[in-house]
């Protein structure tokens, strides 16, 4: 029997159910953290529950748990479902009361709610093959640091990914052109250079927990790596991309919108971090995740703190 956890309650998953009137239904208002299990063991559990924090203090919104609590519900969960590979999904939302667009007042509890999903990482492809990826204008808010559940907008271009038979969708600012990150993930370029580049965590990109593995992988390697906004066209004319996430690792992109990536195979530097994050989540390298809430509002910002 696969369990879902809702507010005390280990249930049948298909049993699980919240009030009509709480408020991640009717205004998206919470927050969720998504935590890769491989052989069993939470991969950056420490980092995920930092980010959670941050999440649930930028929305106002109490831990709905102590945290220690929510770490042993987390490996409860894994053990009543049986997990060894795949993923925990928690989500905290701010409650039920009756519907306002302002917080409630008085006591409202926040809802925790946890589902798990079992995946066979060793069968996927995508490692191996790589992906294609569109790309499509960010239509989001300006706070992306925060991860929130309100993720249409992310939904709506994911959906045009799948409708064009890709893996995912880079969003393009508006602005200038550049891309922010994918629908569910960060985007990486590798450039002529050699150098590994990625967005600088800012407002306007989540900072992904798996991001910041992968800086620590880079740098233990010795791949020379960049913390910069880049285009369209430049990720066009990249040697290697990828996209990273907690189920995408490092996932190889081959082709953007239809052309290819260097020579459209998964090339050497992609090979050489997704095997050293598999090194990792499997505990044979300890340096990870560490998590930083200094997260500035925009790259110019982000310059004059450097």
């Amino acid at each position: 029997m696969r369990y879902a956890y809702v507010n005390g309650r280990y249930l049948p998953h298909k049993d699980a159910a919240v009030h009509i009137e709480d408020r991640g239904y009717q205004f998206a208002d919470g927050v969720y953290e998504v935590v890769t299990v491989k052989d069993g063991k939470l991969v950056d559990k420490q980092a995920h529950m930092d980010r959670l924090d941050r999440s649930l203090k930028e929305l106002e919104i109490a831990w709905p748990v102590a945290r220690p609590v929510m770490e042993m519900i987390m490996g409860e969960m894994i053990r009543r479902n049986g997990l060894r590979d795949g993923l925990v999904y928690m989500q905290v939302t701010r409650g039920v009361a009756p519907r306002n667009h302002a917080f409630p007042t008085g006591a409202v509890r926040p809802a925790l709610v946890m589902t798990t999903k079992k995946m066979n990482f060793a069968k996927m492809t995508k490692f191996t093959d790589g992906v294609s990826v569109i790309t499509a204008p960010d239509m989001r808010w300006t706070r992306r640091d925060i991860k929130t559940i309100s993720l249409l907008p992310n939904c709506l271009n994911k959906q045009k990914a799948t409708e064009a038979g890709c893996y995912e969708a880079w969003q393009v600012d508006p602005k200038d052109g550049t891309i922010t990150e994918g629908t569910a993930s960060n985007a990486w370029i590798i450039n002529d250079k050699g150098e590994l580049m990625t967005r600088p965590a800012t407002h306007r990109i989540l900072n992904g927990v798996t991001r910041l593995t992968i800086l620590k992988i880079a740098e233990q390697e010795g791949v020379p790596f960049v913390e910069r906004a880049f285009s369209v066209e430049e990720a066009k004319r990249a040697k290697e991309a990828f996209v990273s996430s907690a189920t995408s690792f490092v996932t190889p992109v081959v082709e953007i919108d239809g052309q290819p990536i260097g020579d459209g195979k998964v090339g050497p530097v992609c090979k050489k971090l997704l095997a050293g994050y598999n090194e990792y989540a499997a505990g044979l390298r300890t340096e990870g995740a560490v998590w930083s809430d200094d997260i500035p509002a925009d790259e110019a910002e982000a310059d004059r703190a450097a």
